[in-house]
């Protein structure tokens, strides 16, 4: 597997690093327990960490350098040549061999696409986002031809792309003219074991919250996020309820977006019931989606959404808008509510309605958290099995082929 520009043991919710590289690390763990040996190539990042680092059972994190720590992602674009070579140079100093490569997002395709042909074996790849996608939206800033055009040779030439919604697929071809066939659809996966419901007085205790309702925003501070708009879904609930909104993520490289949003809330009457936390473990995640009364999800785009999944799996209704996953997740009314557009009073309004029904029940925190249970990873990984082993009998079916010909 390859993540150049995320490394799967980064703290969610700093720049680079948000479900994608959850989704690597746990994907690389469940294959290993299985069995499989996976090993996931990414780029130095933190002094702390060793070249190869183990994740798991037959799963293994291998660091090598790629631009500076600090080098913004679209930078490492040129260090991509150095990479590789790097990579081959430890693939044959270990007499590694690997049976296909699974690529995540455009940078890791390029270097992907490279090593296929190096070492012609199969390609899959998972770009989790799409420039063109994130151009169409307009929020934030812009992505580079360069990415568009590198995005749509690969769409190309790799021997098939796995997308985790039916608007992912749809979305494939519709910007980048994919091949429908091409295309696989697999959903991303939730860690069952980490995320489950804790008592809600229980976990309110341990984070030192108090009795008021609270509202959790969980992913990188970003304008993408739609984070302007939940604040001011907030002031349209200010007065009919005593509301705390908690919001999770951002690093050094967010301050001047998290000012923004400070200074925002100031505006609207609202900061002292917003907590700005920064990022937090992931293990402490799920005290957070527990003690809450629900999670909002305002994005204005998500390739899949996976705080959907963590927070149904702790037995919190979501509020979400109409991206990534939502729609096929959360069952409206029961589990949450998918709102249709961005409007801050469309989400007021669905955050009132959960807010006035009582959720921590037992029983409607064990509903919410069932409704997920096929999102295991024992689920998802055996589902990316069948594809592997699809791509492999068709790449082994093409070269027998090949060969008969060339004998004829």
């Amino acid at each position: 597997m390859l993540s150049i520009h995320s490394c799967p043991l980064g703290k969610v919710g700093e720049e680079n690093t948000g479900g994608m590289s959850v989704y690597i690390r746990e994907l690389g763990r469940e294959l290993g327990r299985r069995g499989h040996l996976v090993d996931v190539y990414t780029r130095i990042h933190e002094p702390i960490h060793d070249q190869v680092v183990e994740l798991g059972e037959n799963a293994r994190l291998i660091h090598f350098k790629a631009g500076e720590e600090e080098t913004h992602k679209l930078e490492l674009y040129s260090h991509l040549a150095d990479f590789t070579r790097n990579l081959e140079n430890f693939r044959k100093e270990n007499g590694l061999r690997y049976d296909l490569i699974h690529s995540h997002y455009w940078l890791s395709g390029l270097v992907g696409q490279r090593l296929q042909e190096l070492w012609d074996i199969p390609h899959l790849i998972g770009f989790h986002t799409l420039g063109a996608v994130k151009n169409a939206v307009g929020i934030g800033e812009g992505e580079p031809e360069l990415r568009i055009n590198a995005e749509r040779k690969l769409v190309k030439d790799c021997h098939r792309i796995i997308a985790s919604t039916e608007r992912g697929k749809e979305e494939l071809i519709t910007y980048y003219d994919a091949t429908p066939e091409a295309i696989s659809i697999i959903p991303c996966g939730v860690n069952l074991d980490l995320f489950r419901p804790i008592q809600r007085e229980t976990a309110r205790c341990h984070l030192g919250l108090n009795g008021e309702s609270i509202i959790v925003f969980v992913g990188r501070i970003i304008p993408l996020k739609g984070i302007d708009n939940m604040l001011k879904a907030m002031a349209h609930l200010e007065g009919k309820q005593v509301i705390k909104l908690v919001v999770i993520g951002g690093d050094d490289h967010s301050q001047a977006e998290m000012q923004r949003l400070k200074n925002l809330s100031r505006t609207l009457r609202i900061d002292e019931s917003v907590i700005f936390l920064g990022s937090v473990k992931q293990e402490t995640l799920p005290f957070f989606y527990s003690a809450a009364d629900l999670c909002v999800v305002p994005s204005y785009y998500e390739s899949f959404g996976l705080v959907v999944l963590e927070s149904l799996a702790c037995g919190t209704p979501v509020v979400a808008t109409k991206v990534g996953c939502a729609e096929s997740v959360i069952r409206c009314g029961e589990t949450g509510y998918v709102v249709t557009d961005n409007d801050p009073g469309s989400l007021a309004d669905k955050i009132s309605r959960l807010l006035s029904t009582p959720n921590g029940k037992p029983d409607f925190v064990h509903s919410v958290r069932a409704s997920v249970a096929k999102y295991s990873w024992s689920n998802i990984s055996e589902a990316i099995l069948e594809e592997y082993r699809s791509v492999l009998w068709d790449f082994s079916a093409k070269a027998c082929k090949g060969a008969e010909e060339l004998r004829i």
